[in-house]
């Protein structure tokens, strides 16, 4: 594991405005999980597209097994053994997955492509993941999870010597971590050296070897994983002690503000009941596929209900559509913040403004540019969102000021129910702590807040009562204060559980 595979030394990149990379070095060697970390902006994501040709360094050295290589595009990157997995899947949503695995690298027949040949191997790969889908299926019509494998398997397929993996975890189940972790434990065996960046801290003890730690687009060090605490890394990464990983807030629970009511939509949305008050912040738990995020979309008037009444302040209000949720009050940040929460081609000011038009247009339909300005200034500044402007597109962010964005447009509005999905996927522990601020913010503010996680400790940390899920049925309400993670899992699997048990006695009774 002592062979040097990649060396980096005084890498420099810069875009409009930002300094991305300041003389950074980086290395990494064969055989070894070698964890990069830091906060979002902190560079991590810009130093691995320069190794995988993605982007072109400024200035800097860069060696690939040996060789010297100056400005790397994908192909040759590919060429040198370099394979990535990017945060934000890029992949041809209308195209299937065997297509998707080779494309740019199809194999021909004599004539056509030789579809067959792909499918077959697009099969292995995926079947060494243990994922179970057709390769004839539509990448735009599987979750998120499934798509995140795809691309793992897609790397993999490309026999890399040096894979990236930048948040490969974020979207998968604790199983599907679990066959992911089995997986990098074999390529190391076979010698591939990998780099691993991930802001889910507590798996890193499960495959890391050595870590590196940048921040504000700098190197800060680089060690063994078992000669630093959880603190030091942490410490390392933001530059200062976060004595709070869950801040929380007590306040007195005051009036029913919200109420859902034997509410249907589709097979994941079943006689769905819930309630939510001011003063407390609710957390929805489950295991992926409960039915967590379809319930906040049925709720938000993107899916079609099937029956069921929605209650704001004691009225019934009629969602069919987003727009009737605004209006009503009740707003939404969504799981996939690129693909439903912003526009990523239009700038960070304009994805601000865009939901609030109706707040910035005068009577003849023009945007005030003056109440624009402020609008957007005040979001910045209240999550604290780093841009060197905002002109800037929303695909130059990182993940979590992106994610930011999406929760400041909101932040104009009389907004009486925020519902989070998933706000701090994929965002570093000090972005994090932002987000659970926010969410305490508007807590005292008596606004409703209703969250789904699928982190049981950020559920047990943040919110004050749980509603677990399984299989599009809520199956269990605790006060999140003194629940354990056990009795949240054991709710979360009840159908399982009780399948099972069903199995178990009539495999008893045919035995008698």
């Amino acid at each position: 594991m002592d062979e040097l595979i990649v060396s980096m030394e005084h890498i420099c990149k810069q875009f409009p405005g930002v300094k991305a990379l300041d003389d950074v070095r980086f290395e990494l060697r064969k055989g070894e999980v070698m964890a990069l970390l830091g906060e979002n902006g902190a560079g991590k994501s810009t130093l691995m597209k320069i190794l995988s040709g993605v982007y072109t360094r400024d200035s800097g050295d860069l060696t690939i097994m040996g060789k010297s290589y100056g400005d790397l595009d994908p192909k040759s990157a590919r060429a040198a053994g370099v394979a990535i997995i990017h945060q934000e899947l890029n992949m041809c949503r209308h195209l299937s997955v065997a297509e998707n695995m080779f494309l740019g690298r199809e194999i021909k027949g004599s004539i056509t492509l030789n579809n067959k040949e792909m499918k077959k191997i697009a099969r292995e790969y995926l079947d060494e993941l243990g994922v179970d889908i057709s390769t004839d299926q539509i990448v735009g019509d599987l979750p998120v999870s499934k798509q995140q494998m795809i691309e793992i398997a897609k790397a993999l397929s490309v026999n890399a010597k040096i894979l990236i993996m930048d948040e490969p975890t974020s979207a998968l189940t604790a199983r599907e971590c679990e066959e992911l972790f089995r997986i990098i434990r074999q390529l190391k065996d076979r010698g591939c050296g990998i780099v691993y960046i991930s802001h889910r801290l507590e798996e890193l003890s499960h495959i890391t070897d050595r870590v590196t730690i940048m921040r504000d687009g700098k190197y800060i060090t680089q060690g063994n994983f078992t000669d630093f605490s959880m603190d030091d890394i942490i410490s390392n990464m933001v530059g200062r002690e976060i004595k709070e990983k869950f801040p929380r807030i007590e306040c007195p629970k005051g009036k029913k503000i919200f109420e859902v009511k034997n509410l249907n939509a589709g097979r994941l949305v079943r006689d769905i009941n819930f309630s939510l008050y001011e003063g407390e912040i609710v957390g929805f738990a489950g295991l992926m596929g409960a039915g967590r995020t379809e319930t906040t979309r049925a709720v938000f008037g993107i899916d079609p209900k099937e029956s069921g009444t929605i209650e704001l302040n004691g009225k019934e209000v009629v969602i069919n559509r987003p727009m009737d949720a605004i209006k009503a009050g009740i707003v939404l940040a969504p799981e996939d913040r690129k693909k439903d929460g912003l526009c990523t081609k239009l700038s960070v000011r304009q994805n601000i403004a865009l939901p609030n038009l109706d707040m910035l247009c005068n009577g003849l339909g023009v945007v005030d540019s003056k109440k624009e300005v402020e609008l957007c200034d005040k979001a910045v500044d209240n999550l604290m969102i780093k841009l060197p402007s905002v002109d800037v597109n929303a695909d130059t962010l990182s993940g979590g000021n992106q994610q930011k964005v999406v929760v400041g447009k909101w932040l104009a509005r009389d907004s009486k129910v925020v519902i989070f999905d998933e706000p701090t996927r994929g965002i570093d522990v000090g972005a994090k702590v932002e987000i659970y601020r926010l969410m305490n913010q508007l807590k005292e503010q008596g606004i409703a807040v209703m969250f789904v996680s699928s982190e049981m400790p950020e559920i047990l940390g943040i919110a004050d009562r749980v509603i677990v899920m399984c299989d599009g049925r809520i199956t269990g309400e605790v006060q999140a204060k003194g629940a354990t993670q056990e009795e949240l899992l054991k709710l979360a699997t009840a159908f399982e559980n009780k399948f099972k048990e069903e199995e178990k006695g009539a495999e008893v009774k045919a035995n008698e």
